[in-house]
């Protein structure tokens, strides 16, 4: 109901929104000014904002200007924020901008100070969705590990909308890494095969390409779940790292390059000819 038209054309399409990204004592043009550069060398068409103003007494910028005194005042209490403080907005599809929202989050914690630089905090990720719909394609598919158990099994599948369906997937998340990934899986053949069934795949297509842990599920294989623990990525933050390859035997380069183990090498004739392949370099134009 603000008087921002961009926002309010962007909000006709339901399933759009506009986030907003607090920045407690953030509230300064030239701060707001870095953002918006930071934004759009990551690609995006800039990054609203709306802080305060000391200049005039009052919240500044575009947004402010369009939504009135009132309404402005309005959103930012609802933020929690006030004098010395700023808020950036991202507006559109969220499936769109929900990575670029939280890289924004992280950039505005870094850069104002924030984050406790000296804390571990962790976090579990708990029921992810079984299923999504792929845009491309126009129907279900998979989100993610389509070998993991369905919350409610096969009542679940058989019952609820596919889309509304969670699995037990799970993830443990410190300062912001994720460190172990993990699931329950699927110990049943009917529910794997009413599973693939939602998502597109027949009876004959699992049989033909997942048969053999279909006939070691048929033959009794337990319940059964984990998760694999990346401790490259515990190595980092106790090392107080920001990028994996600082503490990894063997860093690739950008190029997939082990320079210190000289891989990838050349292939030999002979090895390729032990396993039926042959080269096609690309066709130089």
């Amino acid at each position: 109901g603000g008087g921002f038209g961009l926002f309010a054309r962007i909000l006709e399409d339901a399933k759009n929104a506009v986030w907003a990204v607090p920045a407690p004592k953030g509230g300064s043009r030239a701060f707001c000014d870095r953002m918006n550069s930071w934004a759009q060398g990551e690609g995006q068409p800039g990054l609203g904002y709306i802080f305060w103003s000391e200049d005039q007494g009052a919240w500044g910028g575009p947004i402010a200007k369009n939504l009135g005194a009132e309404k402005t005042d309005a959103v930012m209490g609802q933020l929690g924020l006030g004098q010395g403080d700023a808020a950036f907005f991202v507006a559109g599809d969220p499936k769109v901008f929900y990575k670029f929202a939280g890289s924004a989050r992280t950039k505005v914690g870094t850069d104002l100070g924030l984050v406790d630089e000296n804390r571990f905090e962790f976090v579990w990720i708990v029921d992810f969705p079984m299923f999504e719909m792929n845009e491309e394609t126009n129907h279900v598919d998979f989100s993610h590990n389509p070998f993991s158990m369905p919350q409610g099994e096969l009542e679940a599948l058989e019952t609820k909308d596919p889309l509304d369906i969670l699995a037990y997937q799970y993830d443990i998340v410190c300062n912001g890494y994720e460190l172990c990934s993990g699931a329950v899986r699927n110990h049943r053949p009917d529910v794997m095969l009413k599973a693939f069934d939602i998502a597109g795949y027949g009876p004959s297509v699992v049989e033909e390409q997942f048969g053999g842990m279909l006939n070691a599920f048929r033959h009794g294989a337990p319940p059964h779940g984990g998760l694999a623990p990346g401790i490259d990525r515990i190595v980092m933050l106790l090392a107080g790292q920001t990028a994996i390859r600082e503490v990894i035997a063997f860093p690739l380069n950008q190029q997939g390059q082990d320079l210190l183990m000289n891989a990838p090498s050349d292939v030999t004739d002979k090895q390729l000819k032990e396993l039926h392949i042959r080269t096609a370099p690309p066709i130089k134009v």
